[in-house]
């Protein structure tokens, strides 16, 4: 982890704790859906929304994002440690600052592989497997890949990228990714390679839900 010698970012952390930390408001309501974010202070943007936590950028410090855990839920030390094990890979992002309920994040720019399915944006092979090559790294620096699915990582510029590592600490087997894999090369890939369409959102949240129940049938 590295120190607050990044240009600018000790004015982050305290722009951080004075107007975003004091005027946010969100919660986690189901643990296995994205926390509910109901207010947070402008100029400050919502980058995204997890299980876990929210994640936050500001205009004038946009090589940062600020995730922060909502009230009761865990793993920001468990996230810190596994950002120290993996340093510097390109298909992750680099933890700057571990503070009391948020962490400051190098950001990471691309679109969710979900946002892409409901944009009609296409995913490419190397994405694939670039994403495949950081899964692969993050098992040499001793972690166990978890919760990988469409939401978690992203494409840039035709490059993928795993954007929430939160959970790579957990010792059981994880087959997300392995899933999705099967339907990205099955289904996906074979109509993508005459168009590419977008799909509406309440379809993605059905199938989304429809896993979910399925995985924990399979369980």
């Amino acid at each position: 982890m590295q120190h607050l010698a990044e240009e600018g970012i000790e004015r982050l952390l305290e722009s951080s704790i004075a107007r975003l930390l004091g005027e946010l408001s969100l919660e986690s309501v189901d643990p296995r859906e994205p926390v509910q974010v109901h207010r947070y202070p402008k100029p400050w943007r919502l980058l995204g929304a997890g299980n876990y936590a929210a994640v936050f950028s500001h205009p004038d410090y946009s090589h940062y994002a600020v995730k922060v855990y909502a009230p009761g839920r865990p793993g920001l030390r468990e996230e810190a440690e596994v950002y120290r094990r993996l340093g510097r890979h390109p298909s992750y992002s680099e933890c700057y600052y571990e503070g009391h309920g948020f962490l400051i994040l190098k950001r990471l720019d691309g679109v969710t592989i979900y946002d892409c399915i409901r944009r009609g944006i296409p995913i490419t092979d190397q994405a694939i497997q670039d994403i495949d090559d950081g899964l692969e790294y993050a098992r040499s620096r001793g972690l166990h890949p978890h919760d990988v699915h469409g939401k978690n990582v992203m494409v840039w510029q035709g490059r993928g990228l795993i954007v929430d590592v939160s959970d790579f600490l957990k010792q059981e087997d994880c087959s997300m990714w392995a899933d999705f894999k099967k339907i990205y090369y099955r289904l996906y890939r074979p109509v993508a390679s005459r168009k590419v369409f977008p799909v509406p959102r309440i379809v993605l949240e059905l199938m989304r839900k429809g896993y979910q129940r399925w995985r924990r049938w399979k369980k």
